[in-house]
């Protein structure tokens, strides 16, 4: 068990922690959360011992290893798979002693190393660390190929990939998902979800946060305050904690009644479409939660754009590519003031390249591209972040743009993206990446664009900032496209979603449950053809053609088959049931927890009971759902044994 006991930290002059305590049991999921800065980063640094504690105590079991992402990564032209796999440093030391007493013919030596490498699972490591890298999303001619050949977010899967392989007690993840899109952010999901350790997450993502982990450890006011749940289950305690200290409450009733009409002028024009319920849910639970971000340090908001032409930007039969390389063709697209489209996709699909096409940055290669008159581009992409002046403070960035305005009227500005007094005065070089990412998104905002397109918006913003963006895009009256591995604002400021798969851009009817399954089904899929390319290559033709059948034998095959697989089917069964039964009942309870009379004083105990078995539920959920899975790995097992035959 971790423990810690009346802790103080402080970095250089600054308090971090004073007094502050908490305790992770062995096994427990938990996600450590509060603002940027407030010294989470530092509690992991304290518990792979390169910090000490001012004050109090930290225990930690000394014979737990610890592994957390390295944040460097060498550029070296060592293969990937084996970049990956040397940072199992047991393993390889093994391996090290095995080639010495190869070399000096000891047999003890050799026997005795085989088994320490057999223990140490050195005679799968390369398939294993060939899977984590698959779900990282690094393609089998990748594996081979030098790490130097990667750019830094490649490298940083990289990283990635290299704790997840390495036996651990205790997993230390920062951010894990901030250079990862959609469908590795869900790979990652579920390979944490079966992590049998104890896990320690440092996330801004709230889908990311709810589906893995059951405890929540908030930094308030250099405290440790634990909260029973996921991220979902944290705020609405939070929320209800405050609305009783009636904390700034009043101040937030704007935004509550803003969102309130948007969700009724939504509801007004919503399909019954299963996507379109699914952002009315989204929208109502933020505006039930809204007290728990009373004291957010961010608030704005989009002005009305100085013009809405109709169309923004129309598009037929449009070609993109680089070079001879096509990416996308007959590309149909018509974006209008009020379009809300989330583009979904696998890596390397081509999802960046159409916002670079609308962006201006890359050009058709063929087809019909229209842009109207008065379009005012508001583009947010990482590469963004790097193009600011690093000697120029924000303010300066500010006057560049309207040399009109008052220093004092671009310090109130400033002052909603959390720069205030002498923040809005400093040089943006020594800014942290979500310092950075702000400062672009305010020199958007009060740009007063039409057209806005996002890259990842999200990565490096803490959660209170991601939550402003919320708010403010959903009054965003110009058309919006928008590319984010965040499920939470993908669901609620995305009217309609586009899948970007195999050359084509179509609509995708569902919401991103549906999404989840499609990519776990072209997961499934694409595992199936490797498979069956690799059997085709390890048989001969003349094999093939010459084999002959017996029928007898193969129906008894056939029988043993289906008695091997029957407990898997039965499980799969008993499972599906079991999932049912608790979406069921999860429905029900959510929307008891959504009605705002349940929030009285008097009600106190139904709310806490009620968020009890919303917990419950959902660990029940996660369990079975990771029982199915296990289940279905076993027939597919069974099935691939079986077809060798």
């Amino acid at each position: 068990m971790i423990k810690l006991t009346n802790v103080s930290l402080m970095r250089g002059r600054k308090v971090l922690l004073e007094e502050a305590s908490a305790q992770v049991f062995p096994g427990h999921k938990v996600a450590l959360i509060g603002s940027n800065g407030c010294g989470k980063s530092s509690l992991f640094a304290l518990l792979r011992h390169e910090l000490t504690l001012d004050a109090g105590d930290c225990t930690i079991p000394a014979d737990w290893k610890i592994v957390s992402v390295a944040q460097e990564t060498p550029s070296t032209d060592r293969k990937a798979i084996d970049y990956v796999i040397d940072g199992d440093k047991h393993l390889r030391q093994l391996q090290h002693l095995l080639a010495q007493a190869e070399h000096a013919e000891d047999g003890v030596a050799i026997a005795q190393a085989h088994g320490q490498l057999e223990q140490a699972g050195a005679y799968d490591v390369e398939a294993r660390a060939a899977t984590i890298l698959s779900g990282l999303g690094f393609t089998n001619q990748q594996l081979d190929a030098p790490v130097s050949d990667f750019s830094g977010g490649w490298r940083m899967r990289l990283n990635l990939a290299q704790a997840l392989l390495c036996p651990s007690d205790l997993l230390l993840l920062d951010e894990p998902t901030n250079h990862l899109d959609l469908d590795a952010v869900i790979w990652l999901e579920k390979w944490l979800q079966r992590y049998a350790g104890t896990l320690l997450l440092i996330s801004h993502d709230k889908a990311f946060i709810d589906n893995t982990v059951a405890q929540i450890i908030s930094v308030e006011q250099q405290k440790l305050v634990t909260y029973t749940g996921n991220y979902s289950a944290y705020e609405t305690q939070r929320a209800e904690r405050l609305r009783l200290q009636n904390l700034e409450f009043e101040k937030q009733q704007q935004k509550v009644a803003h969102l309130n009409a948007f969700i009724t002028r939504f509801k007004a024009k919503a399909s019954k479409a299963k996507q379109a319920q699914s952002r009315i849910k989204q929208l109502e639970k933020m505006e039930t939660l809204m007290p728990a971000h009373a004291a957010s340090p961010f608030s704005f908001s989009f002005a009305p754009p100085s013009a809405l032409p109709n169309p923004l930007v129309n598009m037929e039969h449009v070609q993109l590519g680089y070079g001879e390389h096509i990416v996308l063709e007959q590309v149909k697209l018509n974006l209008v003031p009020g379009s809300r489209i989330g583009l979904l996709g696998r890596n390397g699909q081509g999802k960046s390249t159409l916002i670079k096409l609308l962006a201006g940055v890359h050009s058709p290669m063929q087809g019909m591209f229209d842009t109207a008159k008065g379009l005012k581009i508001g583009y947010f992409a990482q590469h963004q972040l790097e193009t600011l002046d690093p000697s120029a403070t924000p303010i300066l960035h500010l006057q560049r743009l309207d040399e009109k305005a008052t220093e004092q009227q671009l310090r109130d500005y400033l002052g909603g993206f959390g720069f205030n007094g002498d923040e809005a005065l400093s040089e943006v070089a020594p800014m942290s990446g979500g310092e950075k990412a702000r400062l672009v998104l305010a020199l958007i905002v009060y740009q007063k664009p039409n057209l806005l397109l996002l890259d990842e918006p999200t990565n490096h913003l803490d959660l209170e900032m991601r939550h402003a963006l919320n708010v403010a895009l959903q009054g965003f009256e110009g058309a919006m496209v928008l590319v984010s591995h965040d499920r939470f604002l993908l669901t609620s400021v995305c009217e309609d979603f586009y899948l970007v798969d195999s050359g084509q851009v179509d609509t995708f009817n569902g919401d991103l449950d549906d999404y989840r399954d499609w990519i776990l089904k072209q997961q499934a899929q694409d595992k199936a053809k490797a498979n069956s390319d690799a059997k085709a290559a390890n048989s001969e033709p003349s094999e093939q053609k010459e084999r002959k059948i017996d029928r007898k034998e193969e129906k008894r095959r056939e029988a043993e088959f289906r008695k091997q697989i029957a407990p898997f089917k039965k499980a799969l069964e008993k499972h599906e049931k079991a999932l049912n039964k608790c979406t069921g009942r999860l429905a029900e309870v959510e929307a008891l927890l959504a009605d705002s009379t349940l929030y009285s004083d008097d009600k106190k105990a139904d709310l806490m009971a009620l968020l009890d078995e919303q917990a419950s539920i959902k660990q029940q959920l996660e369990e079975h759902e990771m029982a199915w899975l296990d289940a279905q790995e076993h027939m597919e097992q069974q099935r691939a044994a079986y077809e060798k035959q």
